[in-house]
């Protein structure tokens, strides 16, 4: 079918199911909700036989709907209605939750039922849920719902629904529902209400008595003595923060001001630099490292897998510990939701100069490529449970093996940052495993790639997994199997003299200097474009019209 996609944004749910379409055969475009006359717009020159609303915050126009079949994909139960259903069913305690796939009508969230998928809830932030429970169900029903079409199947009316347990409407989420009562709240309240809050909006709190939003919570120690809702110590970029019953630790804020962006919570406030220094709770650390059978496991649980240069240079000094380590396979296992997103635009758009921060910050990435790159004791594996862009996906591809999830979302470029050049040492290792023409190819075409697709285009070497615990069982039972092979150093030895080879063609040194100097053009030179770019990336501009390789129906018309 000809289908066009309308969204808020090419977030990942958008991305998986542009995919996920893509690979059924479908033609697709995409037309980003600017406003009701592109959108009308869009569906003139597309003529679509479907639209899809994987994510919108506004109702699509009429006009439209009365037009084209339009399916909403909602995330909620079959009955659920209105904003924020995710936050909603994280605050009242929901036990099980789901995704809708509905038909667009008069009535928000109103229409007929095509298709529904559930999950059971976990202890977790709206956002780590989106990305992996949400979108997967999402997959599941859009699938589901295109199915039913596709035999003459008619929808399911919402007032058929058994009212004990449908969904029922909820009301716009406001501030004054989130508000932690630090009086009285427990923990696991305080938690709950932070984590239906992030990554956006937050919760409107303080901060050592200024107006802060808060995000990133993980529990922490309690403190003898400190008062509930009392600001008691800081662990690195971490603020901990005394409740009833123990205490939290808040890893990101914003200041409650028009132009604030959400920082580390000690670089958003820089006033809590006199609170004293604490060991960091287990939960809050950014980097954890374990070993089991001769494999070393580093994970970097970095908040929507940022990289800022303090992070990498600890990765860095990370890395270097694992390598001295006496096991035969380090397996770099990133974080849950993200592998990695490459260096942190919002710690250099808050930087005193943005352009010396991205330098350093990309010098620093640069340096962690460059070690997995240059370990040579050791097999290297990156195993990407969750999603990866820019610069992380190609520090991903600096590991000698490459392990994804089938339905992981790769982005291997970085065109859209005004047209960045990139680095993380991808001259080398991008075009090692694919070549040199489709290495152009994935640039040019920015398009993003599922697990599976990457593993069958040779971009990686396997996707498996019917789920994130099943993909980490995997890996653990593969990564062991790799150091006791009985050939394990017929391939490590292989490993040392290709790398030898590699080198003694063209240096290392040389694809890092030669990239570095295209980056340094984009941060110091007379093209403004990159900062234009980060900064409405950071500050959430309002998109003005939707990139021409995504909105086929556009280039079609010029």
């Amino acid at each position: 079918m000809r289908i066009l996609l309308l969204a808020h944004s090419f977030n990942s749910l958008t991305q998986r199911l542009w995919c996920e379409l893509g690979e059924l055969g479908h033609e697709l475009s995409l037309e980003l909700d600017i406003g009701d006359e592109v959108t009308r717009e869009a569906v003139q020159l597309f003529a679509p036989e479907l639209v899809i609303a994987p994510y919108l915050k506004r109702a699509i126009p009429a006009e439209v709907w009365r037009t084209v079949p339009c399916l909403i994909v909602h995330p909620g139960i079959p009955g659920d209605r209105g904003p924020a259903a995710l936050d909603w069913a994280i605050l009242e305690q929901r036990r099980d939750w789901g995704v809708t796939v509905l038909e667009a009508s008069a009535e928000f969230d109103a229409g007929d039922i095509w298709a529904a998928a559930g999950f059971a809830m976990r202890a977790a932030t709206k956002a780590s849920l989106y990305h992996d429970e949400v979108t997967e169900c999402a997959v599941r029903a859009l699938l589901a719902a295109l199915a039913r079409r596709a035999r003459g199947e008619r929808p399911t009316p919402l007032s058929v629904l058994d009212p004990t347990t449908a969904g029922c409407w909820h009301a716009p989420l406001g501030q004054p529902q989130r508000r932690i009562d630090w009086a009285g709240d427990t923990t696991e309240v305080v938690l709950r209400k932070l984590r239906a809050a992030d990554s956006a909006p937050g919760v409107l709190d303080e901060i050592l008595g200024q107006p802060f939003y808060l995000y990133d919570a993980q529990p922490a120690p309690a403190a003898p003595g400190a008062a509930p809702g009392g600001w008691f110590g800081r662990s690195g970029h971490v603020l901990l923060r005394a409740t009833v019953d123990g205490a939290i630790a808040i890893g990101h804020a914003r200041r409650a001001a028009p132009d604030a962006i959400k920082l580390p919570a000690l670089l958003a406030c820089p006033a809590a630099t006199t609170l004293a220094e604490r060991d960091p709770p287990a939960a809050a650390s950014d980097i954890r490292y374990h070993e089991a059978q001769g494999v070393g496991f580093l994970a970097f649980e970095f908040y929507n897998g940022a990289m800022s240069t303090s992070l990498c240079e600890q990765l860095a000094a990370a890395l270097d510990e694992a390598a001295a380590r006496p096991t035969r396979v380090l397996v770099l296992e990133g974080g849950r939701d993200f592998w990695s997103n490459g260096i942190d635009l919002n710690v250099i758009e808050a930087a005193a100069s943005p352009a010396d921060e991205s330098w350093r910050n990309i010098a620093a990435i640069d340096d962690v490529a460059e070690r997995i790159v240059r370990l040579e004791g050791k097999l290297t594996v990156a195993a990407l449970r969750g999603n990866a862009g820019a610069g992380g996906a190609f520090l991903a591809l600096a590991a000698d093996q490459v392990w994804a999830r089938p339905g992981v979302v790769l982005n291997l470029h970085y065109r859209n940052m005004g047209n960045l050049y990139g680095s993380e040492l991808w001259t080398y290792t991008l075009p090692r495993r694919v070549g040199a023409a489709a290495a152009r190819r994935m640039l040019e075409e920015r398009q993003p790639l599922l697990g599976r697709q990457a593993a069958a285009r040779g971009l990686i070497e396997a996707a498996f997994g019917a789920d994130a615990a099943d993909f980490d069982r995997e890996v653990a039972v593969r990564a062991t199997e790799l150091a006791a092979a009985p050939d394990f150093e017929r391939r490590l030895a292989a490993k040392r003299a290709q790398r030898a080879a590699d080198e003694a063609a063209r240096p290392l040194s040389r694809h890092r200097a030669d990239e570095l100097e295209r980056m340094h053009r984009s941060f110091y030179g007379f093209d403004t474009s990159y900062h234009v770019a980060r900064h409405r990336f950071v500050h959430k501009a309002p998109h003005s019209w939707t990139p021409r390789h995504l909105a086929r129906h556009r280039v079609a018309r010029r």
